[in-house]
């Protein structure tokens, strides 16, 4: 028989998706223009919860998939699929409470969902499931 692959691949799946994701139109805008995830970090005024979301999403996923390759942070797989799901958790509040366009957004956030916005999703609940069976 082989050897068996010690690569988590789910939880590796789960990370890229949402860094794949992040980069990818996450929300159509009311002109037909869309936004990344990197447009809510600039976007955002002053830090609020949108620009904090958004980068807890971000680098939650990078150091996920870093995790994957470096055995010494193995351990922290799963702190890093719930920093990412805890700034999912957080974009969502900002858009429901802030004011403006992400106002807006939040009222029909699934209406305006686009191909990210998904992506990110799946990818968050492969990585947290990934990180809890260790698979």
């Amino acid at each position: 028989m082989g050897k068996k692959s010690s690569l988590p691949l789910i939880y590796l799946i789960g990370m890229a998706l949402v860094a794949i994701g992040f980069f990818c139109p996450m929300f159509k805008g009311l002109f037909g223009s869309s936004a990344n995830g990197f447009d809510f970090i600039s976007n955002a005024k002053e830090g609020g919860f949108v620009a904090i979301g958004s980068i807890l999403i971000i680098a939650g996923a990078i150091a996920g998939i870093v995790a994957c390759f470096v055995p010494q942070l193995k351990g922290l797989k799963l702190i890093f699929a719930l920093c990412v799901l805890a700034g999912a958790i957080i974009l969502i509040i900002g858009f429901l409470t802030n004011g403006g366009i992400y106002k807006a957004i939040g009222k029909q956030l699934l209406k305006r969902a686009m191909f990210g916005f998904y992506m990110v999703v799946v990818g968050i609940v492969l990585g947290v499931c990934g990180a809890v069976t260790g698979k």
